[in-house]
Formats: structure tokens, C-alpha cells, sequence
């Protein structure tokens, strides 16, 4: 019997697959920024959902509002390091608030769809 894998299923490995060695990348490169391995993370996942609309397959809500958190966080830490703040940005409560958001956002526009 043939291995047949569907395209998500193509998709999400190559995901991990970018997820992995993104995250060996930074743990080799102590000189990247504080942000960068966040970011990088973020374009991972909202590139998989990228992907799976492209081709026709549903979005996961999970890994994308996941990605954006990671890009929130990272442009946060890295924004933090750029700008030279005298104050450490509250970076927790502002992702609850982006949590938030996002769930308030897809809410309101499952309700107005039906």
C-alpha cells in the first residue's frame, strides 16, 4: 500500500522542519538580537497557514494566532534592544492583550458571517 500524504501534512513538515533548524540557527548564533529567534518563529507559522490557504486547505486558528503572538514578542524584544528604552516594556501583558484581541476579532467575525 502506497504512503499517500495529504498537503497539510507536507506542509506542517516543513514547518517543523524550518521550526528546528531555525531554532538550532539561534542557539549556534549567540549574536543575534533578542527578538530574532521569535520572529523567525512567527514567520514560520503564519508561512504554514500561508501555505495551506494557497492550496486550499483551512488555516489553523491555533498556529496562527500562535505566529502572531511570536511576532508580537519578538518585534517587542527587539524593539526594546533597537530604541534603547529606559524601561523594560511589559511584554506578558501585552501579549494578553493581543490574546485577546485576536480572540475578540475572530468572535465578532464568526458572528457577523452566521
Amino acid at each position: 500500500m502506497e504512503n499517500v500524504r495529504t498537503p497539510n501534512e507536507k506542509f506542517e513538515t516543513v514547518a517543523w522542519a524550518a521550526f528546528f533548524i531555525w531554532w538550532g540557527i539561534t542557539e549556534l548564533v549567540q549574536s543575534l538580537p533578542p527578538g530574532i529567534g521569535a520572529l523567525g518563529i512567527g514567520v514560520i507559522l503564519l508561512s504554514l497557514n500561508a501555505a495551506r490557504r494557497r492550496n486550499g486547505v483551512p488555516a489553523s486558528s491555533f498556529t496562527t494566532t500562535l505566529g502572531i503572538l511570536a511576532l508580537v514578542l519578538g518585534g517587542l524584544e527587539l524593539a526594546g534592544v533597537i530604541l534603547q528604552l529606559p524601561v523594560e516594556l511589559p511584554v506578558f501583558a501585552i501579549l494578553l492583550i493581543v490574546l485577546g484581541a485576536i480572540i475578540l476579532v475572530h468572535e465578532l467575525s464568526h458572528a457577523n458571517n452566521g
